[in-house]
């Protein structure tokens, strides 16, 4: 029995036995995004020694950010300081290349009419110089896509921010303002409830039947909810958001609070002081080439969650990071996804690698076997197996 299955592993893992090669290409893995994600991705490749370049066009989600929160170990750093010293250190590894451009084009390169060379990829830089690849992981990322309302990108990442727990703590107990339309008030409160409790709800005119009925759907009891954190509800049109302080130059005494001061201007009435601002407005795709490649996508992200290994419905092809749709947006998850392809990828490109091997030997069927057993390397077949297997 144990033969048996060997012997169907063997087979498995050589794919057509008499033929099977592996592209010759500039690189065994090409990332395409300097952040987090991407940045995790080229360590991981890098500890099993795969050839990787990565491609940094310096445009970064969280870059407007001041400092980065709930990153254990690096909680208060600036993310260019953590992005300088994850490059200073993955330098130290020589199958590692930083590329500072942008990524302009990917085109899968077919295989052959048998199906017996695995795919790879070319892929073209903003300079129009191109390399190969035999796998591509896109960390591409996402832009926040914000109203074009005065003063409020100015403000971004400094004061006014989505994530609560990358910014909120900074902010707690202060006057807390939160931006968006009217459905979105419920569970931005919910975020926020144990950091503040003076809180407007800027709904910006969005205070209107329609909204209302889209609430009740999910909140039947929005209003007592409302009522019970005693929040209040602003809907004039905002005109402009104006920074009266910078928090990044003014803080308490401790260090440990930002001292942001905001005015948020309406087309009529007075205006209103805030000291911090929540917001709730739609996300992105930065880059065009998950749409170019005719990658699946849910809802906006490149769709990994369908696959394993933060693959895409593209063979060869990987997402990690506020990209693809694992769910999270923030910087442990990006790191996380980065070194599960990286795991994902190396196993797979290996698999690819063993394959040829055998293929390459013409062993017998007995060989054949003796090889797979010695590549598991495990008395655990079946466990070694699971965790490998795609």
């Amino acid at each position: 029995m144990l033969l048996s299955t060997l012997f169907s592993i063997s087979l498995a893992l050589a794919g057509t036995v008499s033929a099977a090669t592996v592209p010759e290409t500039d690189y065994d893995f090409i990332v395409v995004g300097g952040g987090p994600a991407g940045l995790s991705v080229l360590s991981g490749l890098s500890r099993v020694r795969r050839k990787t370049a990565l491609f940094d066009s310096h445009h970064y989600r969280n870059d407007p950010t001041r400092e980065m929160h709930d990153v254990i170990g690096n909680d208060g750093t600036p993310p260019a300081d953590f992005r300088a010293a994850a490059r200073e250190q993955i330098s130290n590894y020589d199958t590692a290349t930083f590329i500072d451009r942008a990524v302009t084009e990917i085109t899968p390169l077919d295989t052959d009419d048998n199906n017996t060379t695995y795919t790879s990829f070319e892929v073209r830089d903003a300079n129009g110089t191109t390399y190969t690849s035999r796998k591509v992981v896109l960390a591409t990322g996402l832009i926040d896509v914000l109203p074009a309302t005065p003063g409020l990108r100015e403000a971004f990442g400094k004061g006014v921010f989505w994530c609560p727990w990358c910014d909120g703590y900074e902010h707690r107990d202060q006057p807390f303002g939160i931006l968006g339309t009217l459905p979105h008030i419920i569970s931005s409160v919910v975020e926020i409830a144990t950091l503040n409790n003076d809180i407007i709800a800027f709904v910006n005119g969005s205070y209107t039947d329609d909204y209302v009925n889209t609430l009740e759907e999910s909140y039947p009891d929005w209003e007592a909810q409302i009522a019970a954190y005693d929040v209040k509800i602003e809907n004039r049109t905002i005109e402009s958001i104006e920074r009266i302080q910078d928090g990044g130059e003014n803080t308490n005494e401790a260090g440990d609070q930002q001292l942001d001061i905001f005015q948020i201007n309406f087309t009529e009435g007075d205006p209103v002081i805030r000291n911090a601002l929540l917001t709730n407005f739609d996300t992105a795709q930065r880059s065009s080439l998950p749409t170019d490649l005719g990658l699946q996508m849910v809802s906006g992200k490149i769709d990994v969650t369908s696959y394993t290994g933060m693959r895409t419905s593209l063979a060869g092809v990987f997402a990690v990071g506020d990209a693809n749709s694992d769910g999270s947006t923030n910087v442990p998850h990006a790191m996380f996804s980065g070194k599960r392809a990286a795991v994902y990828g190396h196993v797979e490109a290996a698999r690819e690698e063993m394959a040829a091997a055998i293929s390459k030997r013409s062993l017998s069927t007995r060989a054949l076997t003796k090889e797979a057993e010695r590549a598991i390397m495990s008395d655990d077949l079946e466990k070694i197996w699971e965790k490998v297997k795609a």
